[in-house]
C-alpha cells in the first residue's frame, strides 16, 4: 500500500516514514501542498496523511478542494485539538484525524482499519476460520467459537495486522492497556496456547524470539 505523507516538520516526517516502512508501507514524502499536488499528478496513492498547518496553505482547504474529489482516504494530522476543527474535518469526509503529539502505533492501527474498511474486509477468512471484525465473532466452518474477552482482543490484534509480526512485547502492552494488570512473557504463551486450542487450525505462526503472525494466504 502506498501512502502520501504531507508534513513540513522534517524530523516528524522522517521518523513517521521510517515507522511506516517498517510496517511494509510505501511512503512518499511531501513537505508542502505544492509538492503534494505534483506527487498526486504522477503517483497513485492509497491513503494520505495530511498535516493541516502547512507553509503554503491549509490542509483542510486542500482536502475539500482537491482530495475529496479524488476519493482518497485521508487522515488529518493536527496540533489543534479544538472540537470545531475536528468536527469540520470529519464532516467534510475525512476518514480520521489524530492530534499531535501522537503515538505511532495508534496511527498505524488506524491506517490498518481504514484499509480493511476500504477493501470491505470486515470479515476475514483464513483457511476454515472466519473473523467478523465488526461483530468480533469467530467461526470455524460456520460454527461460532467461544473466546473470553481478552482472547478475542488478542486474536483481533493479530487479524488487524495480517502478514505482519505482532511482537510479544506489543501483546503484553495491550493486555496491560485492556486489563490494567501486569503480565509477563509466560502469560502471552498461555493465552496463545488457549486461542490455538480453540481454533483447532494452525493459522497463528510463531516467529521465534519475536512474536506471532497470521498470514492472509494471498
Amino acid at each position: 500500500m502506498k501512502i502520501l505523507l504531507v508534513e513540513d516538520n522534517e524530523s516528524v516526517a522522517k521518523a513517521l516514514k521510517y515507522s511506516l516502512e517498517q510496517e511494509n508501507f510505501i511512503v512518499l514524502l511531501s513537505e508542502n501542498l505544492n509538492i503534494a499536488k505534483q506527487t498526486l499528478n504522477t503517483e497513485k496513492v492509497d491513503l494520505i496523511i495530511l498535516d493541516i498547518s502547512l507553509p503554503d496553505g491549509n490542509g483542510m482547504e486542500f482536502y475539500c478542494n482537491k482530495l475529496k474529489k479524488l476519493e482518497i482516504p485521508t487522515i488529518f494530522l493536527t496540533a489543534k485539538d479544538d472540537e470545531e476543527n475536528i468536527v469540520n474535518g470529519l464532516e467534510n469526509g475525512a476518514e480520521d484525524y489524530i492530534t499531535k503529539p501522537f503515538k505511532t502505533k495508534e496511527l498505524i492501527a488506524r491506517i490498518n482499519k481504514i484499509f480493511l474498511r476500504k477493501n470491505k474486509n470486515t470479515i476475514v477468512k483464513i483457511k476454515d476460520i472466519e473473523f467478523d471484525l465488526d461483530k468480533m465473532v469467530v467461526t470455524k466452518s460456520g460454527n461460532i467459537i467461544e473466546f473470553t474477552g481478552l482472547e478475542i482482543k488478542i486474536l483481533n490484534l493479530l487479524f488487524n495486522n495480517l502478514n505482519k509480526v505482532v511482537s510479544r512485547e506489543s501483546i503484553i502492552d495491550k493486555i496491560w492497556e485492556w486489563t490494567g494488570n501486569d503480565v509477563n512473557d509466560n502469560t502471552v504463551t498461555v493465552y496463545l496456547k488457549r486461542i490455538r486450542h480453540k481454533l483447532e487450525t494452525d493459522i497463528i505462526i510463531t516467529v521465534k524470539g519475536i512474536g506471532y503472525r497470521i498470514d492472509s494466504g494471498e
